[in-house]
């Protein structure tokens, strides 16, 4: 859940512990004034109880209103996102997806793509191995769809990684 609908719903909590609070306040005291005041008259010692009792709910709330206010005017959150060789790469939580438009690709780029697609990484010995086509050819296809911006090439020691441009 992102932080600024987690802020909208603790306020709206908030405002509905409030008017508890509110509405039991009235009601001690009406019950109050009911019973202790042909006691004790008009200083009776439970509205103390009750005024202190109120002012700590209500301080409690203001606290909730205040980590709401913060949590809705925040900014969005950045997820840290460590990866091989431990480099760190900071993403926006919600990077818009990139469209491929592959109406254009041969049929045997249509395919590699695919595989691709599907697993976000992969070695170009893997791709090789699954499509049946020779190093040669496998290396023309990714140099085409590396110069259409559709992935990009890693090197992984003695092999490449071939990964989908985001």
């Amino acid at each position: 859940m992102e932080n600024k609908y987690a802020g909208y719903m603790l306020l709206g909590i908030s405002i509905f512990i409030i008017i508890l609070i509110l509405l039991f306040n009235s009601t001690m005291r009406s019950f109050v004034d009911e019973t202790c005041s042909l006691e004790h008259g008009l200083s009776c010692p439970m509205y103390e109880a009750i005024s202190k009792q109120t002012y700590l709910a209500l301080g409690v709330t203001g606290l909730l209103v205040i980590v709401s206010f913060v949590l809705v005017f925040s900014k969005p959150q950045k997820e840290v996102v460590i990866q091989t060789k431990t480099i760190e790469k900071t993403i926006e939580k919600k990077a818009p997806k990139k469209v491929f438009d592959i109406s254009e690709l041969k049929t045997d780029e249509k395919q590699v793509f695919e595989l691709i697609k599907e697993n976000k990484a992969v070695f170009q010995a893997d791709l090789i191995e699954k499509t049946g086509f020779g190093k040669a050819k496998m290396t023309r296809i990714i140099d085409r769809l590396e110069g259409k911006g559709f992935v990009e090439r890693k090197r992984r020691g003695m092999t490449n990684v071939v990964v989908l441009k985001e």
